[in-house]
């Protein structure tokens, strides 16, 4: 697989955990996770131990500190963190929750994807998912 498959793969990998908790509670907290170099893939969370209602930046910042020393002693090849945004939506003049995806792989490849979606009855309906060039944060960008 190239760098493009195997970060879809990983954000395959991670998003039930997202949708299964809109499902059940709403909401969800910020996760992430990582494709080891063998391709193994696994899930990572985030905790503040000062309070149970942590704050995104906080969070942000924990994972991505931790993706970037595995990524100093190449102990992963691709990261991904899973959070929750309001954002503007594409083909419409109104802002609306989605999940966002972002991505970044050894090869070159860093992606920010959206997938809208909005709660009716208790049931989450998803919208069009859309994606843009994402920031290179935890790999140098001329490693191939």
């Amino acid at each position: 697989m190239n760098p493009k498959q195997e970060s879809e793969a990983l954000m395959n990998e991670m998003l039930p955990v997202a949708k299964r908790m809109l499902r059940e509670y709403g909401e969800f907290f910020l996760y992430g996770g990582y494709m080891k170099p063998s391709g193994e893939m696994v899930h990572v969370g985030a905790k503040d131990p000062e309070t149970d209602r942590p704050k995104s930046k906080d969070l942000i910042a924990i994972v991505q500190g931790s993706f970037q020393e595995m990524a100093r002693n190449n102990q992963c090849k691709a990261v991904a963190i899973v959070y929750d945004v309001i954002i503007p939506l594409p083909k419409s003049n109104r802002r609306g929750s989605a999940i966002q995806v972002c991505l970044e792989h050894a090869g070159n490849y860093s992606a920010e994807v959206f997938i809208p979606y909005h709660i009716v009855n208790r049931e989450v309906l998803f919208g069009e998912i859309f994606a843009q060039k994402g920031k290179h944060l935890f790999f140098d960008e001329t490693e191939v």
